[in-house]
């Protein structure tokens, strides 16, 4: 299987692909394999299923004024055909095919779908059909440009080939709804090269509910109708077909907002449309592009869920509703459609260069798949940007609703993608949680950040991973720019972050006497707590104290360095005697010990998750057992936090014999081939003949709590991702892309959505961990601090090796051949004292600008004992 076929879905395939396109923190619309816009999601909230009344593309073929055919642009419905849950009374399931699905009207018989993200191109063919379409779709995607990223906006390229001995005219025709909750004013206009339909909300514009939606295009020729005739039964779109499907241009239709349809008894009025027609001449052989865009403003949100813990205190006074970060860069959906269509060529080309770059990386196609794949995370309504430009995420997306709220640290610990591709939003978050997050008095930090901002800090119990993995964020974060100011600011709360593990107001005794040893009770991100020392949560706490000892040093605190320096090494030294069972990692717990739980069984405060008394939430009485322990079992994140600090420059916080073992035995131990063997009374994300990696394994001979860590028999992918770099790391390359692939093969199109990986929820945050291999298999180190780079690459594409990269303040491209190696600045600036390509250290002259290269010859930059492993899948 070629590349550009490993991408490419068709058939049966395209039954489960939707490809979101917006803005940042913006919402999104997403485009079906089949052509069809579902998923309206940018009402602030997701909306899973949706659809915007008929919206849809579709277009007409013309010799010498007479229509040849008609047709929806849209390929073969793959629904169910009984019908849709989501539909209105009468036209949901027991009544066909949803209407709004446009199933009824001639489509395309094949529609492919290609990637990889951020540009979709789908492809429309019929016999009977005088031509072929083509339509990429994208928003803009620019790394280190968060504030155009976040545009919201959807492009769309239409390329119409006229495959006829003789010239036609074609028509692209958009037709967009207006479903707000209030009625719709329309207005239309022609300004220059221009044409533009705009909806807006009939209610105050300060109203949440307030909504605009366009659709414009600079083609030379158009004409519109505002409205679709109004009517009862189905007049709409009878004469909608009718209209369309005559030759020449629209007549338009357009009705005063007091003159009413009539209605069938008991039924709604059915939202406005717009159509938009683009006419364009095509000689015979020939092919012309048409540009559309559909962008939307809805600037007003407000909280519409209920927070899943209380405050810590009484809520402040602070405002209840606020703007979109985009409302306060663009004034309406006109605007937006303006700054679109203006920069169209600037925007389209710096998307598709990304996408370039990224695909003419030497990773392996599984590899690529999941890199690539979950970046279409930031453009859906699992983020948010709130007014002043902050990046805040759910873990997931509800159908109709936000999943897990708060940025939650220990969820957005995995991922890798938002540090390296828009720093500055990373660096927000870092803010927002030492800012919002962090308790003044004991350095404790709630994990979910509470909304709207500034109303008060969530009474959740902090948790290890979440805690220590902010600190680990941080000296990423610094490590990635360098600057030395934004650390010193930095400084006191990571300080005061990480010495909560011995502060006497932590009421869960992580480590009161300064161990290096966790061994209070700790959550985590498996949603409960472990009661004894596991290398799990003290990697990460090792780990922490690390980093902390580095950034204290450059922050000028010796004394506070030196301290954690110390803390560490003796923790260090305890986890590798006591923690490794000479093949795997454990947690020291005995299962049997009722009275380990009593020193945590403060009133008022259960589980973050469950509700109750320590005994009630943790004793079997039944069992005999304390439940939710891992004890003697290989957990899959046992060594993760070497994952964390080998990306980031940290150092071996496990020794390396011990550390490579461990993740052997995760692959020996964990890793199934055939997941229908294996039970799994947890939530199922994989089944019968697909593969995966379980979250904890107990092999053969070891005690096996009767009621385990939660999740133990799912195979989560962030997780899975995460694992699956440590073997690379290790030099296991093949069974690391083979724990890829087996996560990618349960998102083929045919079975799950290619740009939807789930957890809890859709498009889950975690599955960003996957952009780490672009980090590990081109053996990427950054240190900007110091001014430092260097490449290792572990694999090989024929004869060279390509991959991009990125810092906090440049992105670019690294190419290897034998003997030389070239790196470029796409975008932003770079300034080095040195730069490492293998074995070969370069000090640069001068400093590198977006566009500038920087050649490095020498015999000993040799790539090819490497494997070459770019197909592998």
């Amino acid at each position: 299987m070629g590349r550009s076929a490993y991408f490419t879905y068709s058939a049966d395939s395209t039954r489960n692909v939707i490809f979101p396109l917006g803005g940042i923190g913006a919402g999104c619309i997403g485009i079906g394999g089949d052509g069809r816009l579902r998923d309206w999601e940018i009402y602030n909230r997701p909306s899973k299923g949706s659809v915007n009344g008929f919206s849809h593309f579709a277009v007409r073929a013309e010799k010498e004024g007479k229509v040849l055919d008609t047709r929806v642009l849209h390929g073969p419905f793959q629904g169910s055909l009984t019908g849709d849950f989501l539909g209105r009374p009468f036209n949901s399931f027991g009544f066909g095919v949803r209407r709004e699905h446009m199933a009824g009207f001639p489509s395309f018989e094949s529609s492919t779908v290609s990637g990889p993200y951020p540009v979709a191109t789908l492809d429309f063919a019929d016999s009977r059909f005088p031509g072929a379409v083509r339509m990429q779709a994208f928003s803009p995607f620019m790394p280190l440009n968060s504030r155009e990223s976040s545009l919201p906006t959807a492009m769309f390229e239409f390329t119409l080939t006229n495959t006829d001995s003789e010239a036609l005219d074609y028509t692209l025709l958009g037709c967009l709804g207006f479903d707000f909750k209030a009625d719709a004013l329309v207005t239309a206009e022609k300004r220059g090269d221009r044409t533009l339909i705009v909806g807006r909300s009939a209610i105050d514009p300060k109203s949440t509910a307030y909504s605009e939606l366009s659709i414009a295009t600079d083609c030379d020729q158009t004409s519109y109708q505002r409205h679709f005739y109004r009517g009862s039964w189905f007049d709409a779109l009878e004469v909608y077909w009718q209209d369309i499907s005559a030759p020449g241009e629209l007549k338009d239709r357009w009705y005063y907002k007091d003159e009413s349809a009539a209605r069938m008894s008991g039924s709604r009025a059915m939202a406005e449309h717009s159509t938009l027609a683009c006419h364009v001449h095509v000689p015979a052989g020939e092919s012309r592009t048409v540009r559309v865009a559909i962008s939307w403003y809805v600037p007003n949100v407000s909280k519409y869920w209920i927070s899943q813990n209380a405050l810590l205190d009484e809520p402040r006074d602070v405002p209840t509703t606020w703007k979109n970060y985009y409302a306060t860069q663009w004034d309406s959906a006109a605007t937006v459609s303006d700054v679109t269509m203006t920069n169209w060529d600037r925007f389209a080309d710096a998307t598709k260069s990304f996408q370039d770059e990224l695909g003419r990386s030497s990773l392996p196609d599984p590899v690529l798949d999941a890199v690539s794949a979950n970046l279409s995370i930031l453009k859906t309504a699992t983020v948010l940007r709130l007014e002043d430009g902050t990046f805040y995420g759910w873990e997931g997306c509800h159908p109709d609703a936000g999943s897990c709220e708060g940025s939650c640290t220990h969820v957005w610990n995995y991922q890798q993608a938002l540090p390296f591709l828009f720093p500055d939003l990373e660096r927000s978050m870092r803010e927002a949680d030492f800012s919002f997050n962090q308790i003044a008095e004991t350095g404790g930090m709630a994990f979910r950040l509470s909304l709207p901002l500034g109303i008060g800090t969530a009474n959740d119990r902090p948790c290890a991973d979440g805690q220590f993995g902010n600190v680990l964020k941080a000296y990423r974060d610094w490590k990635l720019t360098g600057d030395a100011r934004w650390l010193k600011q930095m400084w006191p709360h990571v300080k005061a972050a990480v010495a909560y593990a011995w502060h006497p107001g932590n009421y869960d005794k992580w480590d009161p006497e300064k161990t290096g040893v966790l061994t209070g009770r700790q959550h985590h991100t498996l949603d409960m707590e472990l009661f004894g020392p596991s290398s799990w949560l003290n990697g990460f706490y090792l780990a922490a104290l690390l980093a902390g000892a580095e950034m204290g040093e450059a922050a000028g605190d010796t004394e506070t360095a030196a301290e954690f320096r110390q803390i560490y090494g003796r923790g260090r030294e305890w986890m590798h005697e006591h923690l490794f069972n000479g093949e795997y990692f454990i947690q020291q717990v005995d299962l049997h010990d009722r009275k380990q739980l009593a020193p945590y069984d403060q009133k008022g405060r259960g589980s973050n998750i469950v509700r109750g008394s320590i005994y009630d939430l943790y004793w079997s009485q039944e069992h005999g057992q304390v439940k939710y322990q891992i004890g003697q079992g290989c957990e899959i994140d046992q060594v993760v936090a070497q994952w964390h600090a080998s990306l980031y420059g940290l150092g071996d916080v496990f020794e390396p014999e011990k550390f490579a073992s461990a993740v052997r035995a995760i692959y020996q131990h964990n890793f199934k081939k055939r997941l229908g063997d294996e039970a799994n009374p947890c939530r199922v994300f994989g089944l019968e003949h697909e593969a995966g990696t379980l979250m904890c394994a107990w092999p053969a001979g070891v005690e096996r709590p009767a009621i385990p860590v939660p999740y133990s028999q799912e195979t989560m992918h962030g997780f899975e991702y995460a694992f699956g770099c440590q073997l690379m790391m290790i030099g296991e390359l093949e069974k690391g892309i083979e724990v890829f692939a087996a996560v990618r093969d349960r998102y083929r199109g045919h079975n799950r959505n290619p740009w939807n990986e789930i957890e809890c929820g859709s498009n889950y945050a975690r599955s960003m961990a996957s952009y780490a291999a672009v980090l590990v298999l081109s053996g990427f180190e950054f240190d900007l601090a110091k001014g430092r780079m260097a490449f290792a690459p572990k694999i090989r594409a024929g004869a060279s090796f390509y991959s991009i990269w990125s810092t906090g303040t440049a992105w670019g491209s690294i190419d290897i051949k034998d003997g030389e190696a070239r790196l470029t600045v796409l975008d932003g600036g770079l300034e080095l004292s040195e730069i490492a390509i293998q074995s070969v250290r370069h000090t640069p002259a001068n400093g590198l600008q977006a566009g500038e290269s920087l050649v490095i010859a020498d015999p000993a930059i040799s790539i090819g004992a490497l494997p070459d492993l770019t197909t592998q899948n």
